[in-house]
Formats: C-alpha cells, structure tokens, sequence
C-alpha cells in the first residue's frame, strides 16, 4: 500500500478504529455470550467486519 497516495487524517482514524475495534469485540463478544439479544448479534458481527477490513485494507 501506498502512504503517500492516501490524506493523513484518514490514516490517523483508521489506525484509532484499528486499536479499538479488537478491546469492543472482545467486550460485545462477552456481553453476547451472556445476555444474547438481537442487537448484540448484529452490533458484534458489525465491529468484526470492521475490524477485519480495517486489518485486510478493504478500506
């Protein structure tokens, strides 16, 4: 990938979504396990996603 062909600011946020998106799933994955509701689920599957397409640069 190339640094200089994308804005610093955006590099900056996907780094933060890239530290924090693996502490959320881990809590909404224990939150899940213990009180599933529908929306955890799909709150769940949401930080996956975001997080594996921050890690693949799908973003």
């Amino acid at each position: 990938m190339n640094r200089l062909r994308y804005n610093p600011t955006y590099l900056k946020i996907r780094a933060g979504i890239g530290q924090l998106a693996l502490p959320l799933g881990i809590f909404q994955l224990v939150r899940t396990l213990l009180l599933p509701t529908t929306f955890d689920v799909i709150l769940l599957i949401l930080i996956v996603l975001l997080y594996v397409g921050v890690e693949f640069d799908w973003f």
